[in-house]
C-alpha cells in the first residue's frame, strides 16, 4: 500500500514570494526599502477563538459526564471499526423493558442512542491516513461473507479506565465469524502501527451505559434478573 502523499506549507512562502515580485521591478535599483508595519489586531477578534492555541476544551457536562480517555491533538481522528446493529421494535420493547429494571438498581442508566458491535478499540488516525486506511479495510474484507448469529446473554462492561458502564447483550454463537473479522482488521491496525483489538474479546451490543464503574451494583442480583426475560 502506497502512503499518501504529504505536502507541507510554510508561513514564510508568501513571504519569499513578495520579496522577489518586489526585486523583479517592483522598487527600482539601490532605493531603500520602506520599513512595513503591522496594524494591532483589534481584541475582538483576538477572543473570537478563545483556546485555539492549547486545543479545544473538554467540557464532560456537554456529553453526558464521558471523559476522553486520551487527549485530543490537532489534526488526530478518534475512530473505531464497527459493524452496526439495525433495532427493530420488538428489540426496542425488550430494551425498554431492561432498562427500566436495571434503573431500580443504578438510576443513571441512559440508553444507547445506536447499536453496534465492535471489532476494533479505539485508535488515533493522521488526517492523512484517513482514506488509504479506509481503503485497506475494504480490501481486508472484500473476501468476507455475510453470517448470522445470536446475543441473547446480558453482561455487565466497563471500560479499560472504569470511566463508564455498559449493560450489554453477548453474542453466544457467530463468535468464530466474528473472530475472522477481527484478524482482518487486526492485520490493517498493524500495517499502521495502531493498537489491535483484545486477546480474548466478548463480542456484544451495548444497551446502557452510565458515568462511572457501577458494575458492583449491577452483577449479581440485578444481572439474574435482567437475563430472565432473555430465557437460560
Amino acid at each position: 500500500m502506497s502512503a499518501a502523499p504529504l505536502v507541507g506549507y510554510s508561513s514564510s512562502g508568501s513571504e519569499d514570494e513578495a520579496e522577489a515580485a518586489a526585486g523583479a521591478g517592483g522598487r527600482p535599483r539601490g532605493q531603500s526599502p520602506v520599513p512595513s508595519q503591522r496594524l494591532p489586531v483589534p481584541d475582538s477578534v483576538l477572543h473570537m477563538f478563545p483556546g485555539t492555541e492549547e486545543g479545544p476544551e473538554d467540557d464532560s457536562a456537554k456529553h453526558g459526564g464521558r471523559v476522553r480517555t486520551f487527549p485530543h491533538e490537532r489534526g488526530n481522528w478518534a475512530t473505531h471499526v464497527y459493524i452496526p446493529y439495525e433495532a427493530r421494535e420488538d428489540f426496542l420493547d425488550l430494551l425498554d423493558a431492561l432498562l427500566l429494571h436495571a434503573q431500580t438498581y443504578v438510576t443513571r442508566l441512559v440508553r444507547m442512542e445506536t447499536f453496534h458491535l465492535s471489532l476494533s478499540q479505539s485508535v488515533v488516525l493522521r488526517h492523512h491516513w484517513i482514506l488509504p486506511f479506509v481503503q485497506a479495510l475494504k480490501d481486508r474484507m472484500a473476501c468476507c461473507h455475510r453470517f448470522c448469529f445470536t446475543a441473547n446473554r446480558v453482561k455487565i462492561y466497563t471500560n479499560q479506565e472504569k470511566t463508564r458502564t455498559f449493560v450489554g447483550l453477548e453474542v453466544t454463537s457467530g463468535n468464530t465469524q466474528f473472530l475472522d473479522l477481527v484478524s482482518e482488521v487486526d492485520r490493517v491496525m498493524e500495517e499502521f502501527d495502531l493498537t489491535t483489538f483484545y486477546q480474548d474479546p466478548s463480542f456484544h451490543i451495548s444497551l446502557a451505559w452510565c458515568v462511572g464503574d457501577a458494575h458492583l451494583q449491577l452483577e449479581g442480583q440485578c444481572l439474574r434478573e435482567l437475563q430472565c426475560p432473555l430465557g437460560p
